[in-house]
């Protein structure tokens, strides 16, 4: 390997770091609205946050946007509109799963999932559907 090859993959890794970082913190942001969004944040969510991270490699950087959210206290609608720019962006992700399953447990944690938990976890998954579609027929034509 030459040393420009070496330079851009060490490159490559590192950006690919980055875009997980934030693709990680973007989810701590939209499980602070989901919790957020019946208009307060029940001990019950966050024990089901923790125990839904606790063996999650990237933990740290999820609790971490979560509490930074918490701390902030912007509004859902901005966060929600910030999120799902970046993970558009981002594009196709298998970890969009596993945070979908999240969202629904830390909702369902106290006294079942409610109106507002149900409709922002329903328009992630439409949201970013939407738009993998557009981007699909976009690359098709």
């Amino acid at each position: 390997m030459t040393d420009k090859q070496f330079i851009l993959t060490f490159y490559k890794q590192e950006v690919d770091m980055k875009n997980m970082e934030k693709l990680y913190d973007a989810f701590g942001e939209l499980i602070y609205v989901v919790a957020m969004s019946d208009g307060e944040i029940q001990k019950e969510e966050l024990d089901a946050i923790e125990k839904r991270l606790a063996d999650h490699p990237w933990k740290e950087n999820i609790k971490w946007s979560f509490d930074y959210e918490a701390r902030k206290k912007n509004p859902i609608e901005d966060i929600y509109k910030k999120v799902i720019s970046y993970c558009e962006m981002h594009g196709p992700e298998p970890e969009y799963a596993f945070l979908i399953n999240t969202l629904e447990e830390v909702a369902n944690a106290s006294n079942g999932i409610d109106e507002n938990e149900r409709r922002v976890i329903n328009s992630f998954s439409a949201d970013l559907i939407a738009k993998f579609k557009e981007d699909i027929q976009r690359i098709n034509s």
